[in-house]
């Protein structure tokens, strides 16, 4: 799930770096797209911030390496807002350093996942408990409400090819895979988000 929700944030990025560049960035399209993003990345580093850091780091209290890991992810999570805040002023008032700053954003947004993906990950796996994943688990679910899952899950299998797909939607209750089908993509679609078909 978190490798999955990285490379959707990944995926979006590069969407608006193409946007940026082709002067299409103010579109209804790739607003909503951008909205959806923020959104998304709110939801994420909050629920890490509330139910998953806290909980590795009274696993590794005693290991200043792993708790310096910990202040790492928290000062590079603080470094996210200002920049997203930067992309929306650019788009906000047209201002001709829009590519600037949505490369800016991508590449230290990057740099944070490819940091966290490679060494907090790895120390989470090892030091975490299936009890402290389901609590994790459910802070997401809780944050995201049905509404939320609604976007979600049809977001992150968004141009995701078909092997991978189904590999993420195996992972779902099967509740969520039905309505997912019969309801949520379909609705995902509507909203055209980054201008896509």
């Amino acid at each position: 799930m978190m490798y999955a929700t990285h490379d959707a944030f990944r995926r979006d990025l590069d969407r608006l770096v193409t946007a940026a560049d082709a002067g299409t960035a103010h579109t209804p399209g790739v607003l909503a797209g951008w909205a959806n993003f923020k959104h998304q990345l709110h939801i994420h580093h909050t629920v890490e911030d509330s139910h998953l850091w806290p909980r590795l780091q009274v696993q590794v209290t005693h290991r200043p390496r792993d708790l310096a890991l910990l202040a790492d992810m928290e000062a590079e999570h603080a470094r996210i807002d200002p920049l997203l805040a930067t992309v929306d002023a650019a788009l906000a008032h047209g201002s001709t350093s829009l590519a600037e700053d949505v490369r800016a954003l991508r590449d230290d947004l990057v740099h944070h996942l490819d940091h966290e993906e490679n060494s907090a990950l790895p120390l989470i796996q090892e030091v975490l408990t299936p009890a402290d994943w389901k609590a994790f688990a459910g802070g997401m679910r809780t944050a995201q409400g049905v509404k939320g899952a609604a976007v979600y899950v049809p977001w992150i299998i968004d141009g995701v090819p078909g092997a991978e797909r189904d590999r993420f939607l195996r992972s779902m209750p099967p509740p969520v895979r039905v309505l997912n089908s019969l309801f949520w993509q379909r609705s995902y679609l509507k909203r055209k988000l980054w201008n896509r078909r």
